[in-house]
């Protein structure tokens, strides 16, 4: 794990000039990978918290916070309990930050311009076996990623004046089969959906599913399309209207 803390050019990230600091993350990340106890942990946690990965007086999340979400997830896994429980709450805190932060936006390998908190929220569902069974702090990091969805779009079809799209869909949809927006995300485009649909939900743990979108031609919803909540970018402007 320290050779690929160490592989990231920390500083090639970007962030606020006055908050982020990239020397503490390899520091804070290294220090809390190798932690025995709960003051190295705290230690480790402190630089991590005060401009390495999140801004904790600030309330703000740092786009360093995704690159390093694997590498916490490893400490969670095989980390000293300590270091556990501080890899846990720099989590937790990084995806509360970034869903009050919707100016930020990550590249990642789906789409050009997540949303930081979906980007955070598709880290930890990566690993969902392993902190469903690490206790309350595991189970309560999930629920909160769970409410940043994701659907990937497999195929599109004409519906009435609309379409429907078939794909998977990660995370919790909200309210059923309420009508939500959404944001559309196509190779160099994002844009704004008024209406999305749940009109097949996965089933017996499988994420296949299919939305409706009203409005939308099939041809804009052509792979790779991915939708997001619209709520977790509200600075989107000019959402076409149904």
């Amino acid at each position: 794990m320290l050779n690929a803390i160490d592989a990231v050019d920390w500083g090639a990230l970007p962030g606020p000039a006055l908050r982020y600091e990239p020397d503490r993350v390899a520091v804070g990340l290294r220090a809390l990978a190798t932690a025995t106890g709960l003051v190295q942990a705290a230690d480790a946690g402190s630089l991590l918290a005060g401009g390495g990965l999140v801004h904790d007086h600030s309330g703000e999340v740092f786009p360093a916070a995704v690159t390093a979400a694997p590498l916490l997830l490893a400490i969670v896994r095989h980390g000293h309990p300590a270091a556990r429980a501080t890899a846990l709450g720099l989590l937790g805190d990084a995806l509360v930050f970034a869903t009050h932060d919707a100016s930020t936006r990550v590249a990642t390998s789906y789409a050009e311009a997540v949303p930081i908190c979906c980007a955070l929220a598709d880290r930890v569902r990566g690993a969902a076996g392993f902190l469903a069974a690490s206790g309350p702090e595991g189970g309560r990091l999930l629920a909160d990623a769970d409410g940043h969805w994701r659907f990937d779009v497999e195929e599109a079809v004409a519906e009435g004046d609309g379409a429907l799209a078939f794909g998977a869909l990660a995370g919790r949809w909200p309210g059923g089969g309420t009508s939500v927006a959404a944001e559309l995300h196509r190779p160099g485009r994002a844009a704004p959906l008024v209406q999305a649909v749940l009109h097949y939900p996965p089933e017996d743990g499988h994420p296949d599913a299919s939305l409706r979108l009203p409005g939308v031609l099939p041809d804009e919803l052509a792979p790779p399309a991915v939708l997001f909540p619209a709520r977790c970018a509200p600075g989107a402007a000019g959402a076409r209207q149904s």
